[in-house]
């Protein structure tokens, strides 16, 4: 990334974290009764949620508005067994921050795009309203840590499809407006197999100016790299796992990894068993791989629930992160690895990205560009 990202380096070393030590916690005691994990002791599961008391889940995809379409009346804070995704199920998964996608199954275009990508963000908005005792709107690291604070479980908008946009730079700032925090490159004439084009570049850099994230999953290897140079912001990949590992179209082979490494971007490892595998050692796996490539400041995680997707075996549900970090720990994950892994690389990644939009701000008006000016 360009002259900006130098100045960008403002977050905590690895060992720096909250203080943490570079070191696995010691095992502490816990009135919970969750049951042994696969391949640990029982003490391996108590000390996930001891770590997790302190480090809760940032997780990077849910597919809940999708599902909710569909369920009218649906109770989320009493526990609702239609779903993977609920508040009773989040506190037990220690998820204190989820970012709910905008993506459609249908995957409209056009103007039906827009349309329906504003339905979802409305629906979710509906959702939380509804649900305050256990859910809040956040769209920054601020309010998404005084939500956990008060007990509350953030709820960030997006990633939504490029093609909500409708090729309009106005579009992009007025669902910016209603809180829209992340854009998925792909699918679009602009952000394409081909790469970026001129418009698509442009359009990167006004997500820049607003401090919406570019979510580059799915998004095309001349993608990856283009918006990886350009963007003065971390990206992220909000749904990649390794495809070294596992040849999924949305996996990210090692040369992607370093190169998102490199641009202090942010890799989100999904549960679900068709991307990484049929079981919680498989997703060990690839957390591994991507924490070698890409760094231990550049994974995360994505439940990936209610997306229509196959979980691997004790993954079943967003109360089951514990049954993965207990695996991490067997592996000797540090606490220091594990704080980032689960909760501080989003922060950063947030964070930088809210720092490059006010200087961006200073420096730069709201871009009027047409993709006719510059793709024509």
């Amino acid at each position: 990334m360009a002259d900006l990202k130098d100045e960008l380096d403002t977050s905590p070393e690895v060992g720096e974290l909250d203080g943490l030590p570079d070191h696995p916690l010691p095992a502490k005691p816990s009135e919970r009764d969750s049951g042994p994990a696969e391949g640990s002791g029982t003490d391996l599961l108590e000390r996930a949620h001891t770590l997790l008391d302190a480090h809760p889940v940032a997780d990077g995809y849910s597919g809940l508005a999708a599902a909710l379409r569909h369920l009218p009346g649906v109770d989320l804070e009493f526990g609702e067994g239609a779903v993977d995704t609920d508040v009773p199920r989040m506190r037990e998964g220690h998820v204190a921050a989820l970012f709910w996608a905008l993506h459609l199954p249908e995957e409209p275009a056009g103007d039906r795009a827009v349309a329906a990508t504003l339905d979802q963000l409305d629906l979710v908005k509906t959702v939380v309203r509804g649900h305050s005792e256990g859910l809040r709107l956040a769209d920054a690291p601020g309010p998404i840590t005084d939500a956990r604070h008060t007990g509350r479980i953030a709820v960030l908008l997006g990633p939504a499809a490029a093609a909500a946009l409708g090729d309009s730079l106005a579009i992009l700032r007025s669902l910016h407006e209603l809180g829209l925090r992340a854009l998925t490159l792909s699918g679009t004439s602009w952000a394409s197999e081909a790469g970026l084009t001129r418009f698509g570049e442009e359009v990167l850099r006004e997500m820049n100016r607003l401090g919406v994230l570019a979510d580059l999953s799915g998004a095309s290897a001349d993608t990856v790299r283009r918006a990886c140079a350009v963007s003065k912001a971390p990206v992220v990949c909000a749904r990649s796992a390794a495809h070294a590992l596992r040849s999924h179209p949305a996996n990210l082979p090692d040369d992607l990894l370093a190169a998102l490494g490199s641009a202090r971007g942010l890799c989100m490892v999904p549960l679900t068993a068709e991307q990484t595998g049929p079981s919680v050692r498989d997703v060990a796996d690839h957390l591994d791989h991507v924490r070698e490539v890409a760094g231990p400041e550049c994974v995360g995680l994505s439940g990936a629930y209610d997306a229509g997707t196959t979980h691997p075996q004790d993954l079943a549900d967003a109360s089951r992160y514990p049954h993965l970090i207990a695996e991490l720990l067997r592996r000797d994950w540090t606490e220091a690895d594990l704080a980032l892994l689960t909760w501080g690389n989003v922060q950063r990644v947030l964070r930088e990205a809210d720092f490059t939009a006010r200087e961006a701000q200073r420096r730069r008006e709201p871009s009027t560009a047409k993709i006719a000016d510059l793709d024509g």
